[in-house]
């Protein structure tokens, strides 16, 4: 990718961001008309499917009954994950996932906004200790797409809540294809050894709560990755926050 395109494309982001406050408020998913800026239409938020109690107490997987408070899910008692909590908006599903490629994709930094708006629910009030930290992207995907989508969401959480944001504090050393289609051993693999601290960082993190913060959650393989790096710099709990998670394998 030559520079003048990746200079044309990051403008061009930047452009359809200025777009979204000229224009009238439009659904993020269908993109009909709306009221209000950040808000769906009826269609699709009844399109959502919202997740909350009773759930695993680690990864957040719903549950059909109530196992209780400290119940963990069969795959998290099998294999425990590297972080010690895990919550997300809304189970991934047509309406979910719309949103997320037009956040991603489409050139629409503002629906980072409509999304920290429907994750806040999952984020402990401010706290002193607490830290958001956004899952980074290589700088090559920075460059083509204009922005980091997980940074913009971390900077939104930030801004309703108080809670501090380090969007530097991880950095991603190595570029990897897109992760989408493959199973959980080849994430896995694709993403070992990618994600590494920034200089410094490790003071920052020492004995701290991090709140990893993602768009999408699927097999776990990224923020996994992510944790590791974070609880070997010092980190004493590594909690993700994403807009969505899938909830059935075959959502993946």
């Amino acid at each position: 990718m030559t520079l003048s395109r990746i200079v044309r494309e990051g403008a061009g982001a930047a452009a359809r961001g200025l777009l979204d406050f000229a224009l009238p408020p439009r659904c993020p998913s269908c993109g009909i008309i709306v009221p209000d800026p950040h808000r769906f239409c009826l269609a699709c938020w009844n399109g959502l499917h919202f997740l909350g109690a009773p759930c695993c107490v680690r990864c957040g997987l719903p549950f059909d009954f109530d196992a209780g408070i400290d119940s963990e899910c069969a795959g998290c008692l099998a294999d425990p994950p590297p972080f010690d909590r895990l919550r997300a908006a809304v189970a991934y599903g047509d309406i979910a996932r719309k949103v997320a490629l037009k956040l991603k994709y489409s050139g629409r930094p503002g629906v980072a906004e409509t999304l920290a708006a429907l994750m806040v629910r999952h984020l402990a009030a401010a706290d002193d200790e607490a830290l958001l930290v956004p899952v980074p992207l290589h700088r090559w995907r920075i460059w083509s797409r204009g922005y980091n989508q997980s940074a913009l969401i971390a900077d939104a959480l930030s801004t309703r809540t108080g809670t501090a944001c380090a969007k530097e504090l991880l950095r991603r050393d190595r570029h990897t294809p897109p992760l989408r289609g493959l199973g959980r051993r080849e994430r896995a693999d694709a993403v070992r050894g990618v994600f590494a601290l920034a200089q410094g960082a490790a003071e920052t993190i020492n004995g701290r709560r991090i709140v990893l913060v993602d768009d999408v959650f699927t097999t776990g393989a990224t923020v996994g990755a992510c944790a590791r790096a974070l609880k070997r710099g010092g980190a004493a709990r590594v909690d993700i926050l994403c807009w969505a998670r899938v909830v059935k394998s075959e959502d993946g």
